[in-house]
């Protein structure tokens, strides 16, 4: 297999902690052909429920008695959703049932998503949060009405008992959850070297990451010195997106988001970053 072409030195020299669990891989392709040195810390990881009976259980009863509103929170969710239908053979099935249902999205990545497996979209947050479907919801009369939600990994955030206040008769599909990180040891070891300035940049896709690398930063006693290298320029905290970056504001720390929250608009931000920083580096291709 061949290298892929460098396309920057715009991060050559810099050594940049990735955060994440999911599409880790993807992400440091991208950046290390900007030039960077990659470390892995995942602080979370996902544990999928694709197999679990109840979920295949639940999706069999939508099949036959669809549900008149769907919500779908996660990009990853639905997709890992219709793998398990498509392994159980009822993906099909499962997509002529919903052809008539109400889909509301909880964001960009989710509505994508569902596009993406076939099904309409009807409304989209644009906040990308379930507290705007909760209001979206919210003085409705749902009595009667059938309604499915998939979980996040974090849980349903409130929606499935709004949804139940309002009278509706609600389907709970939790197609994976977040779990603690595979390895700890490197968790721990990237918030040290974080502190004593030994990382140029910390990037998280997920909220729940970011609140565990920053809580194994607390225990470690490294918090401090992250938040003075953060706010001194010398460490660049970047985020996806508003809701990943929430924990990083939360403590005071500055966060770089991109314009869009996507992982490669955020490949850009961090690239765009160091152009600054270093303008001299600026589309500098290697030497061959």
């Amino acid at each position: 297999m061949s290298t892929p072409a460098r396309l920057s030195s715009a991060l050559a020299g810099r050594c940049l902690v990735l955060a994440l669990d999911r599409r880790a891989d993807e992400l440091a392709a991208a950046l290390t052909r900007h030039g960077a040195e990659i470390r892995h810390a995942p602080a979370m990881s996902m544990i999928p429920h694709v197999d679990d009976p109840l979920l295949l259980a639940r999706t069999a009863e939508l099949v036959t008695r669809p549900p008149r509103l769907l919500v779908v929170t996660t990009g990853v969710g639905v997709r890992g959703w219709f793998e398990a239908a498509d392994a159980a053979g009822i993906a099909p099935a499962l997509r002529t049932a919903l052809s008539g249902t109400r889909v509301l999205a909880r964001g960009p990545k989710a509505c994508g998503a569902a596009r993406s497996v076939g099904l309409d979209v009807d409304w989209v947050a644009s906040s990308g949060t379930s507290a705007e479907i909760i209001d979206h919801l919210a003085d409705r009369d749902l009595r009667g009405v059938r309604a499915a939600v998939q979980h996040h990994g974090s849980g349903a955030d409130g929606l499935d008992e709004v949804l139940e206040r309002s009278g509706a008769e609600v389907t709970a599909l939790t197609v994976y959850r977040w779990g603690p990180p595979r390895d700890p040891a490197a968790v721990h070891l990237s918030v040290r070297a974080a502190a004593a300035g030994e990382v140029d940049a910390v990037l998280f896709t997920a909220a729940p990451g970011t609140e565990n690398w920053l809580a194994a930063a607390e225990r470690a006693g490294a918090l401090p010195g992250i938040a003075e290298h953060a706010r001194a320029g010398e460490l660049l905290m970047a985020a996806v997106g508003p809701l990943t970056a929430a924990p990083l504001e939360e403590r005071g720390i500055p966060a770089l988001m991109p314009a869009r929250s996507r992982m490669g608009a955020l490949v850009r931000a961090v690239v765009r970053h160091y152009d600054l920083v270093d303008p001299h580096r600026r589309h500098q291709e290697d030497a061959p």
